[in-house]
């Protein structure tokens, strides 16, 4: 395969990666220095907390991305250690999702003082979308894994 072909792929990853490295650096400190009001400090602080600890495994992920598009530059895209790749994205997908449902019930706490229903249903978003991504990478790994099978059986009976 060219070199670059992936390029376009590669640039996406980084742009995704910038603006959630911007609002995590900028936009938490923001918001933990300066809190709506006295009242919800107790129950913001730690949707704050798991919104910074899901960053970590969000970045592994992306990491573990441009990994994979790595190996299909260099023609190593049916290789154990795209297999890998795949698997470590569906761990970071499922953290995150494990993450977001623990700070769920702080979510509605929050819901509840503001009388707001709707804020829950949006708690619920990375948590749908996170595994809807574990999901996914887990099928890939899976075909992925079963055609580098086929691949080393076929090579075994030539």
């Amino acid at each position: 395969m060219k070199i670059g072909s992936t390029l376009f792929l590669k640039l996406a990853v980084f742009l995704i990666g910038t603006p959630v490295l911007a609002l995590c650096i900028f936009g938490l400190t923001w918001l933990v220095n300066n809190p709506v009001s006295p009242d919800y400090d107790h129950i913001l602080y730690p949707i704050f907390i798991g919104m910074g600890v899901s960053v970590i495994p969000f970045f592994v992920a992306l990491y573990q991305a441009f990994k994979l598009l790595s190996y299909i530059d260099k023609n190593q895209a049916f290789s154990e250690l795209s297999v890998k790749a795949l698997k470590n994205i569906k761990f970071c997908a499922i953290a995150i999702s494990g993450v977001y449902v623990l700070i769920s019930p702080f979510v509605y706490f929050v819901a509840e003082v503001d009388d707001a229903p709707g804020l829950i249903i949006i708690g619920m978003v990375p948590i749908f979308a996170s595994m809807v991504i574990a999901v996914f990478a887990a099928v890939l790994q899976r075909l992925l894994q079963e055609a580098i099978d086929i691949k080393s059986e076929n090579d075994l009976t030539v």
